[in-house]
């Protein structure tokens, strides 16, 4: 579905601010459909075979006393060790959420914040998982650092950070990406690139050469942890697991896992 803006007689006069008149568009859907079918001479053909792509894990170990007690405090160091060893995007992580009824989505988004309250992000509140996190706000988080044979799991509860971080962050950002905030309806079907980019000439448009301010229904996520769970490839598949649960305001117990 494509929303279309259409007039609403609440929209006001021309003395209402442009900010007011977004927060009272209203729109309707109409259906863009795009329907493939699958050429009956490659349903059921043998995909690749991938039984044997493995590798075998050997860089280093994992033991518990090398671990801080602030899970937050090792994990940001298991970060800026991807990030000294330059891994690519070292701050990508999948999102796994889930609606209210169980129905499971994951993404990759970027981690843009991190310290003793928990790992931030920021997206769109009307997104899927704006809308999944409003009906379940719980999330678990995973960074696969590859390179080092590194993954690191977080599990928790979901809360919207201030309005004022959420501001703050956005005006960090690049210029174009602040456009492209107010041009996407992220998540929503679209007819083809040629409209996004037309939205995307609207609002430059709009902005002229002024600040770009943050959407209202756009902004920052905290996900505070439950548990942090840190993986580290060994030989064989005997992997090293450690976890960290919290028991309590600033307590937490660190368990090995098999793997």
């Amino acid at each position: 579905m494509v929303d279309i803006p259409v007039e609403d007689p609440r929209r006001g006069d021309a003395s209402t601010s442009w900010i007011r008149r977004y927060q009272m568009r209203r729109t309707v859907k109409v259906p863009v459909r795009h329907l493939i079918r699958v050429p009956s001479a490659k349903l059921g053909r043998s995909m690749a075979d991938l039984t044997s792509i493995r590798t075998d894990y050997c860089r280093a170990g994992l033991h518990e006393r090398d671990l801080d007690p602030s899970p937050m405090v090792q994990l940001d160091k298991w970060l800026q060790e991807a990030i000294a060893a330059q891994h690519p995007e070292p701050t990508a992580m999948t999102l796994a959420t889930a609606s209210r009824d169980g129905e499971p989505a994951a993404r990759v988004v970027l981690l843009k914040g991190l310290d003793d309250r928990g790992l931030t992000f920021f997206t769109r509140y009307e997104s899927d998982k704006g809308r999944q996190l409003a009906q379940n706000p719980r999330a678990c988080a995973v960074l696969f650092w590859v390179l080092l044979e590194r993954q690191a799991r977080v599990t928790g509860a979901i809360s919207k950070v201030s309005r004022e971080e959420t501001e703050a962050y956005f005006r960090s950002r690049p210029r174009e990406s602040q456009l492209g905030a107010w041009a996407s309806a992220q998540s929503t079907v679209i007819a083809g690139r040629e409209e996004l980019l037309a939205r995307l000439d609207e609002v430059r448009a709009r902005f002229g050469d002024g600040d770009v301010p943050c959407p209202p229904v756009w902004g920052g996520y905290r996900l505070v942890p439950d548990q942090l769970e840190l993986w580290q490839g060994r030989p064989s598949r005997l992997h090293d697991r450690l976890r960290y649960t919290r028991k309590g305001e600033n307590a937490w117990i660190v368990e090995r896992l098999s793997p």
